[in-house]
Protein backbone atom coordinates (compact mmCIF):
# COMPACT_ATOMS: atom_id res chain seq x y z
CA UNK A 1 0.00 0.00 0.00
CA UNK A 2 1.05 3.89 -0.67
CA UNK A 3 0.29 6.26 1.85
CA UNK A 4 0.13 10.16 0.71
CA UNK A 5 -0.01 12.58 3.75
CA UNK A 6 -1.22 16.59 3.63
CA UNK A 7 -3.12 18.69 5.16
CA UNK A 8 -0.17 20.04 7.73
CA UNK A 9 0.25 23.91 7.53
CA UNK A 10 1.41 26.79 9.52
CA UNK A 11 -1.72 27.59 12.91
CA UNK A 12 -1.66 30.15 15.61
CA UNK A 13 -2.18 28.57 19.48
CA UNK A 14 -5.51 27.02 20.05
CA UNK A 15 -6.00 26.54 16.08
CA UNK A 16 -7.14 23.40 14.10
CA UNK A 17 -5.46 21.27 11.03
CA UNK A 18 -7.42 18.26 9.49
CA UNK A 19 -4.20 15.70 7.80
CA UNK A 20 -5.15 13.40 5.26
CA UNK A 21 -3.66 10.15 4.55
CA UNK A 22 -5.13 8.52 1.14
CA UNK A 23 -3.87 5.05 0.46
CA UNK A 24 -3.78 2.83 -2.62
CA UNK A 25 -4.61 -0.84 -2.45
CA UNK A 26 -8.35 -1.76 -2.63
CA UNK A 27 -8.02 -3.37 0.98
CA UNK A 28 -7.12 -0.51 2.76
CA UNK A 29 -9.83 -1.50 5.56
CA UNK A 30 -7.92 -4.56 6.92
CA UNK A 31 -5.15 -2.28 7.76
CA UNK A 32 -4.34 -0.81 11.13
CA UNK A 33 -3.13 2.55 10.39
CA UNK A 34 -0.85 5.23 12.81
CA UNK A 35 -0.20 8.92 13.17
CA UNK A 36 3.29 9.72 14.42
CA UNK A 37 5.26 12.38 15.00
CA UNK A 38 8.54 13.92 14.59
CA UNK A 39 10.50 17.23 15.90
CA UNK A 40 13.53 18.89 15.50
CA UNK A 41 16.20 16.20 17.14
CA UNK A 42 13.72 13.98 19.07
CA UNK A 43 12.64 10.64 17.85
CA UNK A 44 9.40 10.06 16.13
CA UNK A 45 6.70 9.44 19.11
CA UNK A 46 3.33 7.77 18.39
CA UNK A 47 0.65 10.01 18.10
CA UNK A 48 -2.89 8.18 17.12
CA UNK A 49 -3.96 4.65 15.28
CA UNK A 50 -6.75 3.36 14.14
CA UNK A 51 -7.12 -0.39 13.92
CA UNK A 52 -8.94 -2.21 11.05
CA UNK A 53 -11.59 -3.20 13.76
CA UNK A 54 -11.75 0.48 13.96
CA UNK A 55 -10.84 0.98 17.45
CA UNK A 56 -8.83 3.98 18.28
CA UNK A 57 -5.75 4.95 20.44
CA UNK A 58 -3.96 8.03 21.58
CA UNK A 59 -0.85 9.07 23.05
CA UNK A 60 -1.95 11.32 26.69
CA UNK A 61 -0.65 14.43 25.13
CA UNK A 62 -3.59 14.99 22.48
CA UNK A 63 -6.43 13.13 23.86
CA UNK A 64 -9.60 15.41 23.72
CA UNK A 65 -7.92 17.36 21.22
CA UNK A 66 -7.04 15.01 18.08
CA UNK A 67 -9.80 12.42 16.43
CA UNK A 68 -8.77 10.10 14.02
CA UNK A 69 -11.15 8.33 11.94
CA UNK A 70 -11.49 6.49 8.66
CA UNK A 71 -13.63 6.40 5.45
CA UNK A 72 -12.85 2.71 4.15
CA UNK A 73 -14.73 4.02 0.99
CA UNK A 74 -12.23 7.02 0.43
CA UNK A 75 -9.26 5.33 1.71
CA UNK A 76 -8.48 7.84 3.96
CA UNK A 77 -7.57 8.28 7.43
CA UNK A 78 -7.99 12.01 9.02
CA UNK A 79 -6.69 13.38 12.04
CA UNK A 80 -8.24 15.97 12.88
CA UNK A 81 -5.90 18.63 15.46
CA UNK A 82 -7.98 20.89 17.46
CA UNK A 83 -6.37 23.45 20.37
CA UNK A 84 -3.10 23.11 19.12
CA UNK A 85 0.23 23.76 20.89
CA UNK A 86 3.28 24.66 20.26
CA UNK A 87 4.58 21.35 21.48
CA UNK A 88 2.09 19.76 18.74
CA UNK A 89 4.80 21.21 16.00
CA UNK A 90 6.28 18.40 14.08
CA UNK A 91 6.28 16.63 10.54
CA UNK A 92 3.57 14.34 10.97
CA UNK A 93 3.49 10.79 9.76
CA UNK A 94 1.02 8.19 8.65
CA UNK A 95 1.95 4.65 8.61
CA UNK A 96 0.24 1.34 8.29
CA UNK A 97 0.66 -2.54 8.61
CA UNK A 98 -2.22 -5.00 8.64
CA UNK A 99 -0.78 -7.15 11.42
CA UNK A 100 0.10 -5.23 14.80
CA UNK A 101 -1.37 -6.44 17.86
CA UNK A 102 -2.39 -4.29 20.36
CA UNK A 103 0.77 -4.08 22.97
CA UNK A 104 2.78 -2.54 19.53
CA UNK A 105 0.66 -0.30 18.14
CA UNK A 106 2.69 2.75 19.10
CA UNK A 107 5.73 1.05 18.11
CA UNK A 108 7.42 2.70 14.78
CA UNK A 109 8.74 -0.04 13.85
CA UNK A 110 5.81 -2.35 13.39
CA UNK A 111 4.64 -0.90 10.47
CA UNK A 112 5.69 -1.14 7.11
CA UNK A 113 4.24 1.42 5.12
CA UNK A 114 4.77 4.73 5.40
CA UNK A 115 3.83 8.56 3.99
CA UNK A 116 5.94 11.02 3.34
CA UNK A 117 4.97 13.26 5.87
CA UNK A 118 4.07 16.83 6.37
CA UNK A 119 4.92 19.71 8.67
CA UNK A 120 2.33 21.04 11.38
CA UNK A 121 3.95 24.30 12.63
CA UNK A 122 1.88 26.04 16.15
CA UNK A 123 3.07 29.72 16.36
CA UNK A 124 2.84 30.95 19.81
Amino acid sequence: VQLQASGGGLVQTGGSLRLSCAASGRTFSSYNIGWFRQAPGKEREFVAASRRGGFTYYTDSVKGRFTISRDNAKNTVYLQMNSLKPEDTAVYYCAADPNIILSALRLPSQYDYWGQGTQVTVSS
